[in-house]
């Protein structure tokens, strides 16, 4: 699913924020990429789904360069970031607006993860939402995409304990061999009887990756 080869990456021409990273990750698994804040977590997801590009080295996505960001790459990655888009949009028009660039969105299933979410509103605006509540919208829209590479990036904060336990439930349930799952985050206990597989980065490198 993903094949990265000696990746260099900086945002900066002084200081190098990843070196020489390799890193391969299947298809059919929950991959947990941890570390502390800062080693490049959120960085490298962004270079999977081509915001960012590679200084060197190569990156291929189910057979695509993330840099030349092709229709038929995006419509299957979602990308949640951990800092949300601020947005005037209702539920409803978010919906009406973003799901037709995912051609396997599945409204019903959308609607029963807001319901398990507690989201009974679908008029309600996202910038009227606390923190916690907007989260919740877009790890519902995500699942529901249907893409077969998912990226979140520390999903959990901001969730109370309940919403993670129902998080850890909804992300377990949407799981197949043809998907690949990439959680982020560096509060491991919200997440280790979910993830499969493990990454851990470490001085901005990979410093573990097995099942």
């Amino acid at each position: 699913m993903i094949d990265i080869q000696n990746l260099e990456f900086s945002y900066s021409k002084q200081t190098s924020l990843l070196s020489n990273l390799n890193l391969q990750l299947e298809a059919g698994r929950i991959h947990g990429l941890l570390g502390k804040n800062g080693e490049g977590k959120s960085t490298l997801l962004k270079l999977i789904s081509g915001l960012v590009f590679p200084k060197q080295g190569e990156i291929n996505v189910m057979g695509f360069k993330p840099e030349k960001r092709q229709p038929e790459m995006l419509q299957e990655i979602f990308f949640l970031p951990e800092e949300l888009p601020q947005l005037t949009l209702s539920i409803e028009n978010y919906e009406k607006v973003y799901a037709p660039f995912y051609p396997n969105f599945n409204t019903t299933q959308f609607n029963d993860y807001l319901k398990e979410f507690e989201i009974e509103n679908k008029k309600s605006l996202l910038n009227k939402l606390s923190h916690g509540q907007k989260k919740k919208v877009f790890i519902a829209f995500g699942l529901a995409t249907n893409t077969k590479l998912l990226l979140m990036d520390e999903p959990t904060n901001g969730l109370d304990i309940p919403s993670k336990g129902q998080f850890r439930r909804m992300v377990a349930s949407t799981l197949d061999d043809s998907r690949c799952l990439i959680i982020s985050t560096h509060q491991v206990r919200d997440l280790d009887s979910l993830i499969d597989s493990i990454t851990i980065m470490d001085g901005h490198e990979i410093v573990f990756n097995e099942p």
